[in-house]
């Protein structure tokens, strides 16, 4: 009897425990399934994607996360879900800058194996005793998690384990597709195990095309010859992936679509034996035809958007045009759906990120849209529901990442010998004597330009130098015979081989070698923009004797009429104005010269950092240059930001010199070389033009907004500016007055 109720006893106990245990199941699971789902970034002034502050979007809002308590586990947590391997470290102290808006999470602590930082353990949403101050940075590892997960799978049909997949191509079955770039027309194959797998054609719609070319970076799809494909599929054996896919059109991604299984066969085939084909068309900026019929396939007409300030090809702030003057979005509201809309519009294929607060640099203007919702399927972005009221300011403007389609331009061009892959000497490969080899490229007359090609055909963000001679950068000894030489770009080539060069009659002076050509580039750049209205408020005249201008004589700053003049009884007629020149961009402004290559001026007794600063022209009606000025930057520093806190360079004391990102400099209209000497012009109307950075010596996101220009009016005895405005602010028709004439510099480049 004892032994029975022993028995009872543990079998009671075990009963117990097991249903304790069960419960403490279903209360874990409970909680997984609390979790809510979020969205996070990397934003703030960052360098790099890999790098920047954490943000979360919770309840409609995006806001920041405190770092109190953070450590390196959570910082793995995070960088796994945006996509990266690891984390290399955190920072806190808001090095990336504050953000605004809430602090979403405080005193978090993560093991490092959670899926998502919303399943770690913190204080509770938007809970917290931070300030912005306080906002935590991360620095993930630069390499990505291969591969992608159905984020809209049927998750009572798939097990987890299968909702990876590890690649997927379009891969080209005939001979011109599989042998040209970029790949428009083939199979859909997925790769998971290991290996290739087809899919099946059976319910594959025309809309899961459309978001895999949107996806591959093409704009749209279009029919292809189905009984050519159908004769070629019975005549072969496919391995079909035995699950179905289910877009509704507007996805960014195939994962985002809906995922679930497919009836296939136990030897992996389907029902019509015939793999999924698309063929998709290929946007203008990456069409391989002839001028000519680029121009019948795409007919040129005024864009209504385009991209600025972005480092990479299909990458920028988003600007619309709107009554002939460009404008940019406000962010709120903006997500990849709209962005999608702006990317499919410009030729690219829709949108890998949708980014806010400004990322690719300021605008400038107007803000022409705000809370901007797309259905997706519109041709323009103005064709989206939007509002033109409470609009916001440039801190908010809207930029984008587009994808784009695989060209293959950067297996033609390498770096070799430089300490980080964003420098080093540049090498080709071109044919030479008959065959394809590496070589280097002739470094005469080799410029920010041409770096700035080479660093966007490498995928590398923007020129930060461009190096006539690479002794310290030794590359390949077999690659050191010159392969290129004569490049000469205009900044808008997606190639170096598209810049006009010699081809095989090679001319080089140097040679290559220790003389070759080099660069540096860098992910941030500047963005130097002058405020035209200061320009139009303060310019006025001013009669000043040639005794007072003895230091503006010794650095060229008076028309040459003046030398030889009587020293105290001649008078000097000076248009003035002043300058006002913001760092709209994400990185600061430094002179390219390094502090101990300043040249020492005794007569104003400062150093100048960069000879030619600013460009002053006046310019007759038919383009005619009648007077010039110039300005060296004696003294670059902050005269002015945003917060007050960002002012980084003040020249007192032989300060450093530059302008911070978010700051700006003003050269009064009373300073020495502030002016353009007009002694010797005529009444008459004329066009004033103002041009800063004229040299491109440093490395900017933008230089079509490094151009100030204003009509100008001298009756003799005093002057009027009007109409001023930045280069490229306004439309082609709105420009062409002031450029229908050569002379007028605009420093136009198509940047996508």
């Amino acid at each position: 009897m004892k032994a029975i109720l022993c028995i009872l006893h543990r079998s009671l106990a075990l009963v117990v425990l097991l249903g304790f245990l069960e419960l403490h199941g279903l209360v874990q699971d409970d909680a997984v399934k609390q979790v809510p789902r979020i969205q996070a970034r990397l934003a703030g002034r960052r360098k790099k994607g890999n790098e920047g502050r954490i943000e979360v979007h919770y309840n409609g809002e995006w806001g920041t996360v405190c770092d109190d308590d953070f450590s390196i586990a959570t910082a793995h947590v995070i960088c796994k879900e945006l996509g990266f391997i690891q984390a290399e470290s955190w920072v806190p102290g808001a090095k990336y800058g504050r953000g605004k808006g809430r602090i979403w999470m405080d005193n978090i602590r993560c093991t490092g194996h959670e899926t998502t930082i919303a399943a770690c353990s913190f204080n509770g949403w938007g809970i917290t005793n931070c300030k912005h101050s306080e906002d935590v940075g991360v620095v993930c590892n630069e390499r990505r998690i291969p591969g992608f997960k159905f984020t809209n799978a049927v998750f009572n049909d798939i097990e987890e384990g299968q909702q990876h997949v590890e690649d997927i191509r379009i891969r080209g079955v005939f001979g011109p597709s599989r042998r040209s770039l970029p790949v428009t027309e083939g199979y859909v194959e997925v790769k998971q195990d290991g290996k290739w797998k087809q899919i099946c054609s059976t319910d594959w719609t025309e809309l899961n095309t459309r978001v895999t070319c949107g996806m591959f970076g093409f704009p749209a799809e279009k029919r292809y010859n189905t009984r050519v494909y159908r004769t070629f599929a019975s005549r072969k054996k496919h391995i079909f992936w035995p699950y179905a896919i289910n877009c509704t059109g507007n996805e960014v991604h195939i994962s985002n679509c809906g995922l679930g299984l497919l009836a296939v066969g136990s030897n992996s085939t389907c029902g019509n034996q015939m793999p999924v084909v698309v063929s998709c068309v290929t946007g203008r900026p990456f069409a391989t035809i002839t001028p000519s019929r680029v121009r019948k396939a795409f007919p040129l007409k005024e864009p209504q958007v385009r991209l600025r300030g972005g480092p990479k090809i299909g990458e920028g702030r988003v600007e619309v045009l709107k009554n002939g003057q460009w404008g940019t979005i406000c962010d709120g509201y903006w997500g990849l759906v709209s962005a999608s809309v702006v990317c499919r519009q410009l030729g690219f294929g829709t949108a890998k990120d949708a980014l806010g607060g400004a990322q690719m640099g300021k605008g400038i203007g107007s803000v022409h849209m705000g809370k901007v919702l797309c259905t997706g399927f519109e041709d323009s972005i103005t064709d989206c529901s939007f509002n033109q009221l409470d609009l916001c300011d440039h801190d908010e403007d809207a930029s984008v990442r587009c994808n784009i389609p695989a060209m293959g331009y950067e297996n033609q061009i390498r770096l070799a010998g430089g300490r980080t892959p964003y420098e080093g000497r540049v090498e080709v490969f071109a044919k030479r004597n008959g065959t394809q080899r590496w070589g280097t490229v002739c470094s005469d007359n080799w410029g920010i330009m041409e770096a700035l090609v080479v660093c966007r055909q490498l995928g590398l963000g923007f020129a930060d130098h461009a190096v006539q001679d690479t002794w310290f950068w030794e590359g390949d000894r077999s690659a050191d015979e010159v392969a290129m030489s004569g490049v000469k770009c205009s900044g808008a080539e997606l190639s170096l081989f598209q810049c006009r060069h010699h081809g095989e009659d090679l001319e080089c002076t140097k040679g290559g070698g220790r003389f070759a050509a080099g660069i540096s580039c860098t992910e941030a750049a500047s963005d130097i923009v002058l405020n035209p209205q200061v320009v139009q408020e303060t310019t006025y005249l001013e009669n000043r004797p040639l005794s007072m201008l003895t230091c503006a004589m010794e650095e060229n700053c008076l028309a040459s009429s003046a030398v030889g003049q009587p020293f105290l009884s001649s008078f000097r007629r000076l248009l003035r104005f002043s300058s006002q020149i913001h760092n709209n961009g994400e990185a600061d402004f430094r002179p390219k010269a390094v502090r101990q290559d300043w040249v020492w001026h005794e007569c104003h007794r400062h150093y100048h950092s960069m000879d030619v600063f600013t460009n002053y022209d006046l310019l007759s009606l038919n383009g005619t240059k009648v007077a010039e000025g110039h300005k060296a930057s004696f003294c670059l520093e902050d005269t002015e930001c945003d917060s007050e806190e960002r002012r980084n360079y003040q020249c007192a004391n032989f300060g450093e010199q530059g302008i911070t990102a978010g700051c700006w400099d003003t050269y009064r209209h009373d300073i020495d070389c502030q002016w353009i000497d007009i002694t010797d012009v005529e009444p008459g109307e004329y066009v004033l033009q103002v041009v800063v950075n004229p040299n491109f010596e440093v490395a900017e996101s933008d230089y079509t907004n490094n151009v100030v220009k204003c009509r100008c009016k001298f009756d003799g005895h005093r002057v009027w500016s009007y109409n001023c405005h930045i280069g490229g602010s306004l439309n082609a028709e709105t420009e062409e007055q002031f450029d229908h004439f050569p002379g007028l510099m605009s420093n136009h480049l198509y940047n996508w």
